[in-house]
């Protein structure tokens, strides 16, 4: 008896944390920005700052690495907390830029 209630608190705290990782992950939003090939990377800087101004909407931080795919980085906003109204004011702004190919919501992981 003892032995199966272990085990059915072990099943549980596992489902629970399960649970809570995943209400975590549910959250997160995201806003990737991809660019037309052959944009360069001075390009893809000014298209992230001049729409970095949006509340909610905030840019993510750089790669640091200086590796050769870094040129390839597309743009992503963290737009976890942003409204609806918000996240239609960042494809707004992005859209005026004709580098801009298409902007993906998404959760992280996604592909």
């Amino acid at each position: 008896m003892l032995l199966t209630t272990g085990l059915l608190a072990g099943g549980l705290l596992t489902a629970v944390t399960g649970c809570a990782k995943f209400d975590a992950a549910l959250g997160q939003q995201e806003a990737v920005v991809q660019f037309r090939n052959g944009t360069t990377n001075a390009t893809r800087l000014q298209v992230r700052a001049a729409c970095s101004h949006i509340p909610q909407a905030r840019p993510e931080a750089l790669p640091t690495d200086h590796k050769a795919s870094d040129l390839l980085y597309d743009v992503i906003y963290r737009v976890d907390n942003a409204s609806n109204a918000q996240i239609a004011e960042l494809e707004q702004c992005l859209q005026k830029y004709p580098s801009v190919a298409g902007i993906d919501i998404q959760t992280p992981g996604d592909s």
